[in-house]
């Protein structure tokens, strides 16, 4: 099987990629290296596939790419590319926000309609719901995106709907609740915590520590996007959860524990954007894509931990 995938230099997609290469896939790797983070943390993320012999990298802007020409073999494609960050969404930033997240989209699906693949794989985000009306959420409730993040987010399933219906692409949204994990983007929370307490620094809390996340490993949500890939039906969305609520509290205990002690909290104003508690009812996932997180938030974090602590050795 040949497959392509965006934004595969990225915390996820990175991940997705050797996946796909275990799997003995023919990937066609595509990122930009946007700003939105260091492209050096994207290189080094791409270091154990860039080469490899079934992986074609191309570091590149998908709207500066000849996508037919990309397209040419692939039977699947696994969308991750966007502007990530709830935080950072706001004023005239909206603009990189609207051209990454439904401005690449839209051409991405209008060469896959032309090119008749077996299946488009959007990745959404949890932040479509917003403050949800029910915890733990099921797919069916209305979108309340609190941020232009996530309204952007919402957009590129209502477009990957528009094709689905009018030009029968066979898409799949996956909507990702709070993914840590080994190369977890730096502005993440877990991200700054690990490091803030491995140098001595103030660790910033937004808001009083009691909002929850379905926080899900990243090795549980690459198997869920491979699955969607082999069983979800075109025109389907699926929420992918870790299966369990933490609150911050109790996952920066868990942090400073794993750390040896000593994270310095520094608390703040609730940032605006953020949604108060997020759940996911992963109850099609589970009977739909055979869907079975297997990480909870203490074992994942203690890998993480461990990632973060290799970096530093290295």
């Amino acid at each position: 099987m040949k497959v392509l995938v965006t934004g595969a230099a990225g915390f996820i997609g990175s991940h997705l990629v050797e996946e796909c290469l275990r799997r003995s896939w023919e990937v066609v790797a595509v990122d930009s290296l946007t700003t939105y983070y260091s492209p050096t943390a994207k290189v080094r993320n791409s270091d154990q596939f860039r080469r490899h012999h079934r992986c074609l990298y191309l570091e590149q802007d998908i709207l500066d790419t000849d996508v037919p020409s990309v397209l040419d073999g692939v039977s699947v494609i696994f969308h991750l590319a966007a502007q990530a960050g709830v935080r950072a969404s706001w004023g005239q930033s909206f603009d990189v926000y609207t051209q990454l997240n439904v401005t690449v989209l839209q051409r991405l699906l209008e060469a896959a309609r032309v090119a008749k693949i077996e299946r488009f794989v959007f990745a959404s985000s949890s932040s479509v719901y917003g403050d949800a009306e029910a915890l733990p959420t099921p797919e069916a409730v209305m979108l309340r995106p609190l941020s232009p993040y996530g309204a952007t987010k919402a957009l590129g399933e209502h477009l990957t709907y528009l094709y689905f219906r009018n030009y029968g692409v066979p898409v799949t949204n996956l909507r990702y609740f709070s993914v840590y994990g080994p190369r977890q983007r730096p502005d993440m929370a877990f991200h700054r915590a690990i490091e803030a307490a491995g140098a001595g620094h103030e660790f910033r809390l937004f808001g009083d520590g009691r909002q929850t996340r379905d926080f899900t490993y990243v090795d549980d949500i690459v198997q869920g996007t491979l699955a969607a890939a082999d069983r979800a039906a075109p025109g389907s969305t699926y929420n992918l959860g870790g299966g369990s609520t933490v609150s911050m509290l109790d996952a920066l205990e868990l942090i400073d524990q794993e750390t040896g002690g000593g994270l310095d909290i520094v608390r703040e104003e609730s940032q605006r954007g953020d949604a108060r508690d997020t759940a996911a009812d992963i109850s099609r996932a589970r009977s739909d894509l055979d869907y079975h997180p297997k990480w909870d938030v203490e074992r994942g974090l203690r890998e993480q931990v461990a990632w973060h602590r290799s970096r530093v050795h290295a």
